[in-house]
């Protein structure tokens, strides 16, 4: 792994200390008390850099814009250190090839090379995949990161609406913008005309995220974002300009952990997915990638993209080699292995056959000769999590303008499912964009992961059941965040918190959240919609409708959390892409 310092100051001279496996810790001289602690994840330095702020397409602001915006309130800068990390977003000093302006994990510069839409040429702020997967827990003044894992403190929906604020109260205060435009040196009477007419534009897209799509009858909360009902509502609302096919986002899930993705057979917690170029572009589409939806034919443009393959191909890779994190016992406490040892029987008996366990059962090779980890999808009837996910996007969709251009099962219909409406688009926009690539075949087929098209029929209302190593750094629990810790999950469901605060340090003890309350922290009440915590209980009874296992003892609930915490066994284990070198 390479070495290099990383704190919330400006990027000084490097020092480094070598720990067990598990873990390294990046600090500098005038750091000490308050280091970041990277865990042996199988990436160097560069990768995360690279990882943290890529560009995916995504096109939020004009790069100069967000880099001099103020907050709605003040005066600060809202893309500084402070403001971001008031949302979630985990801060980086400047000095990163990636990152020459110290901005936080997950946004990067993105290029428009040649107009789309309302999109003109020009470098913009976007998001990366790091925006959502990459998790900081903070205990008791230490940072632990975790590439790849759920971003537990990110409160999206808070950060759009601050945005949005911030660009309407530059728009609406003459003072701001003028500020705003002596930074950008706009001083002339046209250049601030020009200026405003950008901001305008931009500020619309913004102003309708916060309004529209992700507009919800309550708050999300940190570490929870409905993001199929926003990829949805884009692509079939928004960007084709049919507000008629709008759904109310309320079925917020935390991001899934991206370790074993791309050797898994099935991803999202849906499991709707299994082509990594479907996955990983359906996911920019649906956060402020510039596509033109409204152009009458692809001749004039229908379909066209900011898509960046090439980037999303070598994220996949990387992801590939990523390791699930080790427990470090240096900073959260040694692992009991004799209590791990009972705890791992009692998961063989009662959690692997949903839950894959190392060294995995595979798949049989498919004609490519890949095989992948068996994924495990189980009834939502069965495993009784909240079922509000297959309910929040609407069934039906109005194909408006887009009626006589789509494939011809749909077109000439006024209304069609909306999930082959958003299939048909999302197919064009793809194939657009490869098209213009001229990859080779064997060059398709690396993008898509080996993976056999066209995929099977997804499954229906089904929840994800990946292996567990390295979940003990993934909390909130169940798909929806609504169990704050690993023990709660092996408690009967009726005995778990029906509410909650979602704090920002980290509980070494039950695994998961702190939930103490404070400034800062946000209440999680499982009885609203999308938020119920029910399901996967341990408890006497029948099998099904919400029982998963029995009633455990308190010394059996430890035993599984010992266990959950030591795996991995292996510090840095990656999972062979495409199967074991040795098949059985």
């Amino acid at each position: 792994m390479k070495p290099a310092a990383l704190a919330r100051i400006a990027l000084m001279s490097t020092t480094f200390t070598l720990l067990p496996a598990a873990v390294q810790v990046a600090t500098t001289a005038f750091a000490q008390s308050d280091p970041v602690i990277y865990l042996n994840q199988a990436w160097s330095q560069d990768d995360r850099d690279w990882y943290y702020h890529f560009s995916q397409g995504s096109a939020v602001l004009s790069y100069d814009i967000f880099l001099h915006l103020e907050v709605a309130g003040g005066q600060e800068l809202f893309r500084s250190d402070a403001n971001s990390e008031r949302y979630g977003l985990i801060s980086q000093p400047p000095g990163s090839p990636y990152n020459p302006d110290g901005l936080p994990i997950g946004i990067g510069k993105t290029t428009v090379a040649t107009p789309i839409g309302d999109w003109p040429v020009g470098d913009y702020a976007g998001p990366t995949c790091a925006f959502c997967h990459e998790t900081q827990l903070n205990y008791k003044g230490k940072h632990v990161r975790i590439d790849g894992a759920p971003a537990n403190m990110l409160d999206l929906q808070a950060y759009v609406q601050a945005l949005n604020a911030a660009l309407r109260a530059t728009l609406t205060d003459a003072a701001k913008f003028d500020r705003l435009a002596t930074r950008l040196g706009a001083t002339s009477p046209e250049a601030k005309v020009t200026l405003r007419e950008r901001l305008e534009r931009q500020a619309a897209l913004t102003y309708d995220y916060a309004t529209r799509s992700t507009a919800s009858p309550w708050p999300w909360g940190p570490a929870r974002i409905d993001a199929l009902t926003l990829i949805n509502t884009r692509m079939t609302a928004t960007l084709p300009g049919i507000p008629e096919n709008t759904s109310t986002p309320v079925a917020p899930a935390k991001p899934p952990f991206l370790w074993n993705a791309p050797q898994g057979l099935w991803t999202q917690w849906s499991g709707v997915v299994q082509d990594p170029l479907a996955r990983n572009l359906g996911e920019t589409m649906g956060v402020y990638m510039p596509i033109n939806l409204r152009a009458k034919t692809p001749a004039d443009g229908l379909f066209e993209s900011n898509a960046h393959i090439p980037e999303l191909i070598r994220v996949e890779h990387q992801l590939e080699r990523l390791a699930p994190p080790s427990w470090p016992e240096d900073v959260f406490g040694k692992i009991d292995r004799e209590k791990a040892k009972s705890g791992k029987a009692l998961f063989v008996e009662h959690c692997a056959s949903c839950h894959n366990a190392w060294p995995y059962r595979w798949t049989e090779p498919n004609k490519y000769g890949k095989r992948f980890v068996v994924v495990g999808l189980t009834p939502q009837s069965y495993v009784g999590t909240d079922p509000t996910q297959a309910l929040a996007i609407r069934p039906f969709a109005v194909t408006g303008p887009l009626n006589n251009i789509l494939p011809p099962e749909l077109r000439g219909k006024d209304a069609v499912p909306m999930a082959a409406f958003k299939e048909s688009i999302g197919h064009a926009i793809i194939g657009r964009a490869v098209e213009k690539l001229k990859m080779t075949p064997a060059e398709f087929l690396d993008a898509n992961g080996y993976r056999e098209l066209p995929p099977p029929p997804a499954p229906d209302r089904v929840y994800k059941a990946a292996p567990r190593d390295g979940v003990w750094a993934t909390a909130p629990f169940l798909h929806n965040g609504g169990v704050p810790n690993l023990y709660e999950m092996l408690v009967p469901a009726s005995e778990r918190s029906k509410k909650f605060c979602v704090g920002r340090e980290f509980d070494p003890i039950k695994v998961g959240l702190d939930v103490t309350c404070g400034p800062g922290t946000f209440v999680l009440d499982t009885s609203l919609l999308g938020n119920s915590n029910a399901g996967h209980s341990f408890q006497d009874g029948p099998r099904g409708n919400g029982v998963i296992g029995p009633l455990l003892t308190d010394e059996q609930r430890w035993a599984l959390v010992e266990y959950l915490k030591s795996i991995p066994e292996e510090p840095g284990r990656v999972t062979p892409f495409g199967g074991p070198p040795e098949t059985p």
